[in-house]
Parts: structure tokens; C-alpha cells; sequence
């Protein structure tokens, strides 16, 4: 279910809106959108926190620091 919510996702916030026409634009958009997904956009699942940040809150300190 995780996943195709976050298919839908990709496909309505990028693809859709940005009508790729090569492959490689395809590739750049996507791990630009994926990278905001996890650190720039708030997820109501984690209270408005970002999944990296949700992330690096539960790291035990000895791996923060490594």
C-alpha cells in the first residue's frame, strides 16, 4: 500500500506536471522529486516532519555521531 501511495504521488506532483519527453529527464526529475519527498516536503503521518528528519530523530546518538 506504501508504495503505491507513493507512486501516486510522484506521478501527480512531478510526471504528470512536467511532461518528461527524454529518458534521462525522467531520471533527473525523479531523484530531484524523490530527494524533496524525504527532506523538503512535511508528511501528515509524521506531524508535518519530513521523513528525514522522523529519520534522524529515532538514530540512537552513537550512530549520529559516527
Amino acid at each position: 500500500m506504501f508504495v503505491e501511495q507513493l507512486w501516486n504521488r510522484i506521478k501527480y506532483e512531478d510526471v504528470y506536471l512536467n511532461a518528461y519527453e527524454m529518458v534521462s529527464a525522467v531520471r533527473a526529475g525523479l531523484a530531484a522529486y524523490i530527494d524533496f519527498y524525504n527532506t523538503g516536503r512535511p508528511h501528515s503521518a509524521h506531524r508535518g516532519s519530513t521523513p528525514q528528519e522522523v529519520y534522524y530523530a529515532t538514530l540512537p546518538l552513537s550512530r549520529l555521531a559516527a
